[in-house]
């Protein structure tokens, strides 16, 4: 019966879909055009694949790609964490951050658009070398000032985490094991040296989060830029007894 009830859900969400788009087809979120054809709802055919999925070879720290020959196995930092000295081990990202991959992540961190989060889910599918590295292990969302998540609505990393977890499978799971305790500046226009400062002791342990030792801890973010946040997440669970740490982003720029 659930086998059936599912099937019967699912295809009675299609046809509501369809028939949505057939009143009001979508748009781009990058160039306005209508985006019948292409893989993404809310992303055209052209616009969707010029989005950069970042593949290996990459920076084994943050992930972002390596371009030109490079040995696919070598394990090199990249400027973008040269001068970060990380609390974490290494880093994966889905995309880098620009085009339709960025008014993406704009709009589901900026303009409560959470109905994309269903394209940002199928670019996460995609990523295999992402879901390897999230697989089996326990997703900390990077959080936010609860005054910023009253204000929001929601965090961004936490729904991120959420897409993540549920594409790796495998005993992947999400446990809010931090919480901010500083409502810092934001860190839209700072440089690297102020980001670092700015959130400096900036988070916590949450309360009565069980952090342990032998669980594989993987920090996840929207997007790593300096890697400020994330190392100070990462710093904030080692403090706390954490291990093994790593970060994971959806994307990079």
């Amino acid at each position: 019966m659930g086998f059936f009830s599912d099937r019967l859900g699912g295809g009675a969400r299609e046809l509501g879909e369809g028939a949505r788009d057939l009143l009001f087809p979508p748009q781009c979120v990058h160039c306005g055009d209508l985006t019948e054809g292409s893989p993404l709802r809310h992303v055209c055919a052209p616009c969707a694949a010029r989005i950069f999925r970042v593949t290996r070879p990459c920076c084994a720290t943050c992930g972002h790609p390596f371009f030109g020959e490079v040995d696919a196995d070598a394990e090199r930092l990249c400027p973008h964490c040269a001068e970060l000295e990380p609390e974490f081990a290494g880093g994966r990202t889905v995309v880098l951050f620009k085009g339709a991959a960025r008014d993406l992540v704009h709009g589901l961190k900026y303009n409560g658009a959470l109905f994309l989060l269903e394209d940002i889910g199928r670019l996460v599918a995609e990523s295999k070398e992402a879901l390897e590295w999230a697989r089996g292990r326990t997703l900390v969302p990077a959080p936010l000032h609860p005054r910023k998540e009253r204000e929001r609505g929601y965090n961004q990393a936490a729904l991120l985490a959420e897409v993540f977890a549920k594409a790796a499978g495998g005993g992947t799971r999400v446990e809010h094991l931090l919480r901010r305790v500083a409502d810092t500046a934001t860190q839209t226009f700072f440089d690297r040296k102020a980001r670092m400062e700015n959130l400096r002791n900036a988070f916590a342990p949450a309360a009565g989060a069980a952090i342990r030792r032998d669980t594989r801890h993987l920090v996840v973010d929207d997007v790593f830029t300096t890697g400020s946040t994330l190392n100070a997440c990462a710093r904030a669970l080692r403090k706390a007894g954490a291990r093994d740490i790593n970060v994971l982003t959806f994307a990079h720029g």
